[in-house]
């Protein structure tokens, strides 16, 4: 990880691969990893701030009464990414995320349920070895969508799989894997499709899907 910023090193090291259960974390997640689509993970994080101030902290209440009004205003909000789909998607997704925890219990319950309530452990030498996308995260964006959420593709799901610890994807020889492994049980490796795609890192830059 030469040359990555502090606040990516303390991201890698803290967060990502950490097992998540957290509903509004969960929410900021799959919020932010939407915002990313096209864009690069650092960006993401430079201005994470911006936006759980623009995002009421993720409070998916909130977010669901947001207004056109509220989608204009942050449109002028230079400390997120001014797109109005990403902005809207945040704003769906929450109203999502209402209908899910009403028949679910909880965002946690329906997400965790794709993977048996269990991280998958993955055995990777290098981050190249990671897939962009599996079966799981096939299945994820596929029933999110049915719930009406937006910049939920394969992709974007499998990023935030890993982002959530639903899958550990750090390295083989990095800490983190071992901290991350021991917060959960283990899992056979998922098969993921990597033919034709990149692999993906905490810092990767992806086309939106």
């Amino acid at each position: 990880m030469a040359g990555a910023s502090p606040q990516y090193v303390q991201y890698h090291d803290e967060e990502w691969g950490v097992p998540s259960r957290d509903d509004r974390h969960l929410y900021e997640m799959l919020v932010l990893e939407g915002a990313q689509a096209g864009l690069s993970w650092s960006t993401i994080l430079n201005k994470r701030e911006g936006y759980r101030r623009a995002f009421a902290n993720f409070d998916v209440e909130k977010v669901a009464r947001f207004t056109p009004k509220h989608v204009e205003t942050l449109m002028q909000d230079a400390s997120i990414v001014r797109n109005r789909a990403k902005i809207e998607a945040a704003i769906l997704n929450a109203r999502a995320v209402q209908q899910i925890q009403a028949e679910h219990g909880s965002l946690a319950a329906f997400v965790w349920s794709f993977v048996d309530d269990t991280p998958i452990q993955n055995d990777l030498a290098s981050y190249r070895d990671a897939p962009t996308s599996t079966e799981v995260s096939d299945a994820l964006s596929k029933a999110l969508k049915k719930y009406g959420c937006k910049f939920v593709g394969t992709t974007i799901c499998y990023a935030f799989m890993q982002a959530v610890g639903m899958v550990n994807d750090h390295e083989r020889d990095c800490a983190c894997r071992k901290t991350c492994a021991a917060l959960g049980g283990a899992k056979s490796r998922a098969k993921g499709k990597t033919a034709t795609s990149k692999a993906r890192t905490p810092a990767g830059a992806r086309a939106g899907d």
